[in-house]
């Protein structure tokens, strides 16, 4: 058998990036992968504006807020000669005056500082508030200069590339591209993935129970997690347990997609054909990986077409789809960093009958003042999902190793392969 790192180096050595691209708008291009370096053609901000509601006022550049000069603020009233609100265009500061401002208008020419409303006191009539026809204001609190402001280009400067090509398109990457006036991106054409699941024991959801049948979960699993991190899913469906029909299949989609993937059928067994079709159709050079769950995984092709074949248990299609489909498929969609972050944390279980694979059993994260603690699902077969919809996480356990109470192991956070 390939061990973990012998079958994922395999896998990304074989994903080579696909070129086509295509033109989205921002709100259409969510989860694909960027295929341009964007460049801004302006400062964000555009214009030195106020970080809050307040007051715009110029303070003297030698003031330290503390001397008779800063203090001098908050003795003397000051007369209020404009407002402005966000969006609009101020008229130079009237000298010996402040203006009423609002969080994102324009610092007004004369002013370097803004007062927040908070420490500012409005004078009312009884207290002569109004000097040459203009309302008042006294301060509470000394001034600084540049107090409040957010300076032009302080997020990003004119000419800053701010996307890279090869980044996935978060909502806050497509934000950030928004910020700067794109209304459309150049991404990688999504990959079309054809999949399809084997086994005559299976039974599409919502249909009736049967003797000797269970419900198929696989095909939910994986045209879901396809589907979320953006490819477009060729769905063939479900064949039956013959070679003749699961090579039609894969001939099928071997037509339609860039890569296939099936889950199922990929074992030793004699209703198990995926190997043998595609090994009529193409060739096989990746089968077992030295891991749990999941050791049957395949890598191939049916013709020129690339192959994968996930294992049949849907815990062991779940990670293995996290721990080597995914990183292909996106190093293969354009995407640049593709393998999954680890963390150091502590075991609030034992596990004392190692194996010869590597294990990854579901687990919670807690963390408390003492630090980080991972909890142990208690049934950690192949065949149960629950433990996918409990767990926030994958902990690994080395081969041939004991796991006590207490020890350090790597986890792998769950909400990362979304």
């Amino acid at each position: 058998m390939n061990s973990v790192e012998q079958a994922l180096s395999h896998l990304l050595a074989q994903a080579q990036p696909q070129t086509e691209t295509e033109t989205r708008s921002l709100v259409a291009a969510l989860g694909c992968i960027l295929a341009e370096t964007i460049v801004s053609p302006v400062n964000v901000p555009p214009h030195d504006n106020a970080m809050m509601d307040g007051y715009a006022l110029y303070v003297d550049e030698d003031s330290d807020g503390a001397s008779d000069a800063g203090n001098d603020f908050t003795q003397q009233a000051w007369s209020i000669s404009q407002r402005i609100p966000a969006g609009t265009d101020p008229q130079p500061l009237a000298p010996n005056t402040v203006a009423r401002i609002f969080t994102g208008a324009p610092i007004p020419a004369g002013a370097n500082a803004v007062v927040m409303q908070e420490a500012a006191e409005v004078l009312d009539a009884e207290q002569d508030a109004e000097q040459d026809g203009l309302p008042q204001v006294r301060f509470t609190q000394a001034v600084q200069p540049g107090q409040f402001i957010r300076q032009t280009g302080e997020d990003i400067a004119q000419g800053d590339a701010i996307l890279t090509a090869g980044t996935r398109l978060t909502p806050q990457a497509l934000a950030l591209a928004a910020s700067v006036g794109r209304a459309q991106v150049a991404v990688y054409r999504p990959l079309r993935v054809a999949t399809f699941t084997t086994g005559d024991e299976l039974l599409a959801p919502g249909t009736p129970p049967q003797p000797g049948k269970i419900y198929n979960a696989n095909h939910t699993n994986i045209v879901s997690l396809l589907t979320q991190h953006g490819f477009e899913v060729v769905d063939l469906g479900q064949i039956e347990d013959s070679l003749a029909a699961t090579q039609v299949a894969l001939q099928q989609a071997a037509e339609q997609a860039d890569v296939i993937m099936t889950t199922g059928g990929v074992s030793v067994g004699e209703e198990d054909h995926i190997k043998a079709a595609v090994q009529s159709l193409g060739e096989l050079d990746l089968w077992r990986v030295q891991m749990k769950p999941g050791k049957p995984l395949a890598y191939g092709r049916v013709g020129q077409t690339p192959f994968i074949g996930l294992p049949g248990n849907p815990v062991s299609a779940f990670a293995t789809f996290c721990l080597f489909a995914r990183p292909y498929l996106l190093k293969k969609q354009g995407q640049q960093t593709v393998e999954p972050q680890k963390i150091w944390v502590q075991a609030d279980f034992n596990w004392l009958k190692p194996d010869a694979r590597r294990e990854y059993v579901r687990v919670q994260l807690h963390t408390s003042g003492q630090g980080s603690w991972v909890k142990l699902f208690p049934k950690q077969g192949s065949g149960v999902l629950t433990s996918t919809v409990w767990a926030d996480g994958l902990a690994i356990i080395p081969e041939n190793q004991q796991i006590h109470l207490g020890d350090w192991v790597e986890y792998l956070p769950l909400n990362q392969f979304n």
